[in-house]
């Protein structure tokens, strides 16, 4: 059964408002964040998760890396700067653990028709790996054998030197996250270019970011294959 991420308690921002009825998808929506820490994808998450759940969908929100034991592995080596990690064996990990994030719960979830909210895809371990020296299209390629694209694609777009700062005041910062690194990451990210990726500058306020992704969605949800004959929607 798919993990559920608990979400914080917020009100729905503007352009979110929640519908009375119930909602059924025929087909799983797909949703992923993706952009530099300092970003603010978690509060958007849970604002997004919250709102879909006010208008009646059911949501599950995941983040990668995992708790499994490959996520533990990448959580490890990023704690150490990974001094001791073999790129490589680094980006197995990252494959491994999507491997089983996708088989345990994003097709599971997508199958009975839910809304799956990802905090982090293989768009990231393109930017950052790719940053390392590694081809981005052919770590894409290696995970699209087995990972499926999402439906949408949300790259929360900061300049790196903000996002840094942001993180700063949060929490110390883990030992890859260097300026000089993260303007690398950011230049990769900057380079995608996928039918499904909407662009969202993450340097608005809260409520005008939160306002962007609604409107996508609700776009989005609202030529989606349903089982109910509801046309009201999110928003």
């Amino acid at each position: 059964m798919p993990t559920t991420r608990r979400s914080v308690s917020h009100t729905a921002a503007s352009g979110c408002k929640p519908a009375a009825a119930t909602r059924g998808l025929r087909d799983g929506l797909f949703i992923v964040f993706e952009g530099l820490d300092g970003a603010g994808k978690t509060t958007q998450i849970d604002l997004l998760a919250t709102a879909l759940r006010q208008a009646g969908y059911t949501v599950i929100c995941l983040k990668e890396p995992t708790d499994g034991p490959w996520g533990q592995k990448i959580r490890q080596a990023t704690r150490q700067g990974r001094r001791q990690a073999d790129p490589e064996d680094e980006l197995t990990w990252f494959l491994e653990d999507r491997r089983q994030d996708v088989e345990q719960n994003i097709r599971p979830a997508l199958a009975q028709g839910c809304i799956v909210i990802l905090d982090r895809y293989y768009f990231s371990t393109m930017a950052y790996q790719g940053a390392l020296g590694y081809d981005p299209d052919e770590i894409r390629q290696r995970n699209e054998a087995f990972a499926p694209p999402p439906h949408l694609l949300f790259l929360l777009e900061i300049e790196p030197s903000q996002g840094l700062q942001r993180v700063q005041q949060a929490r110390q910062l883990d030992g890859f996250e260097r300026l000089d690194y993260l303007q690398q990451v950011d230049a990769i990210f900057a380079a995608m270019d996928f039918p499904y990726l909407r662009r969202i500058s993450a340097s608005d306020d809260i409520e005008t970011v939160q306002a962007h992704i609604c409107q996508e969605v609700r776009e989005t949800l609202t030529t989606w294959p349903r089982t109910d004959l509801s046309e009201k929607d999110v928003g």
